[in-house]
């Protein structure tokens, strides 16, 4: 996951230099008589790398316009944390500067994706970055919930 400016710009000109070696590599194998198909499987997993890579700048520039995307599970915590503070337009420091603690930790943070962050911490974040989630139960104990709710 991108989480900043310059992890973006530096994945863009990785995807431009993989396009050029692609380039010469595909023209290199051709010449030394290697079929479309054999091409194609040995090129394959670096195409795949660099799809993936792109599929990251666009999700980064779709948070960047405040497009965030709604999560599964509590193990998508971190990044939707990650993503608020994109879409919000905050940098890792002021974040930091928000909650009062050096940029580092914050930094730290984004780079384990709030991995075992605590629900007080994760509610400290969201406060920081003025959002607010909502949790949705779907599931068959929902229903037993609802029963119970309304008798």
């Amino acid at each position: 996951m991108i989480r900043n400016e310059s992890e973006y710009q530096r994945t863009l000109a990785a995807i431009e230099q993989e396009a050029e070696n692609l380039k010469a590599e595909r023209k290199q194998l051709k010449d030394d008589g290697f079929s479309s198909a054999e091409i194609k499987r040995v090129l394959a997993p670096r195409q795949s790398f660099r799809q993936q890579q792109e599929e990251e700048v666009q999700t980064y520039e779709k948070l960047c316009r405040g497009e965030v995307a709604e999560v599964q599970g509590f193990e998508g915590t971190g990044r939707l944390l990650i993503a608020l503070r994109i879409a919000r337009g905050l940098s890792q420091k002021e974040l930091a500067d928000r909650l009062g603690v050096h940029e580092s930790a914050v930094s730290r943070d984004e780079r384990n994706e709030y991995h075992g962050v605590t629900v007080e911490r994760a509610n400290r974040v969201l406060e920081a970055l003025e959002a607010e989630i909502a949790i949705r139960v779907t599931s068959p104990v929902s229903s037993f919930t609802d029963e119970l709710l309304s008798k």
